[in-house]
């Protein structure tokens, strides 16, 4: 039978795949668009298998929330080059991601959330279509819901960097300040309780044996000693820090003065603990010469 280029712009339209693979797969199934669409999206799962191993670690890094429930979500979503990370259907599908979640009422782990249906199909097999589409490992690597009766600040930075910040007491303002300082500064911990005894005990240990080398008397490197750990711990924590908007006032100041306290946070920065691929673009070169000659 003929094909149309009505019918392979349907297919399309359809699947994302390009023209000629569209129209080769409705040659080969007789014209069935139904059958075309179910050999491309064959093919596309196999495509999207193959590039499953490939590092992944630019990406998104988007917050939802539905205040009037109290429900919000901070979500990171990965591909492998910057540039696909700004396009409009990697962002539409890191939206969609995040608004099924949140409508769901409970789903504990990324392996959970994938199997979730919009519209008949699941989330894996939407992100399967768009690696497809795309041309890209794409990844939803982590997320975490932040139920709360207080109040919650919010802050994303370019899509790069997003925090929810936990406040009981306060005000917007305070708890938009605390998500904003906790986007430049990166604490570890909220408080100096937060931190773990054995932490505690490893940089005391360093900072010691720092201490001991510099040849002080055992009276000057305990002194030496809790005020550094003092400082390192201000620097790791919340509390400790000097509030970006005036470096003259520290947050745990600045949170009394309104009546405040962070109850908990949640940062995420795109692509952070994931190795990213290194190319040595001279020794690529080198190769291709040798090879050609």
């Amino acid at each position: 039978m003929t094909i149309t280029a009505t019918l392979v712009k349907e297919l399309r339209e359809r699947t994302g795949a390009g023209m000629m693979d569209c129209k080769r797969a409705l040659v080969e199934e007789g014209g069935d668009l139904e059958k075309a669409a179910e050999l491309l999206r064959k093919a596309g799962q196999a495509k999207a298998d193959k590039k499953s191993s490939r590092v992944a670690a630019e990406g998104l890094v988007l917050i939802k929330g539905q205040s009037s429930e109290g429900r919000h979500i901070i979500l990171e979503v990965n591909s492998e080059t910057d540039f696909v990370a700004k396009d409009e259907n990697f962002s539409q599908f890191a939206e969609l991601v995040a608004q099924t979640a949140l409508a769901k009422s409970s789903v504990s782990d990324i392996e959970e959330l994938m199997t979730l249906e919009v519209e008949g199909e699941t989330l894996e097999g939407l992100r399967l279509e768009l690696v497809t589409k795309i041309g890209e490992n794409i990844s939803v690597r982590r997320f975490e819901i932040l139920d709360s009766d207080g109040l919650v600040g919010a802050y994303t930075h370019m899509g790069r960097i997003g925090v929810l910040v936990e406040l009981d007491g306060g005000t917007v303002d305070i708890a938009r300040d605390m998500a904003m300082q906790i986007a430049a500064t990166a604490p570890e911990y909220v408080s100096a309780d937060d931190v773990p005894q054995e932490e505690l005990a490893k940089e005391r240990e360093i900072l010691v044996a720092q201490a001991m080398g510099e040849g002080k008397p055992p009276e000057i490197v305990e002194k030496m000693v809790e005020g550094r750990l003092r400082k390192h711990l201000d620097e790791m924590t919340l509390l400790g820090q000097p509030f970006v908007k005036d470096s003259d006032q520290k947050i745990r100041d600045l949170l009394i003065e309104n009546k405040a306290t962070v109850k908990r946070f949640l940062r995420y920065e795109v692509g952070e603990g994931i190795e990213k691929r290194k190319d040595d673009f001279v020794q690529e070169v080198m190769a291709q010469a040798s090879q050609s000659g």
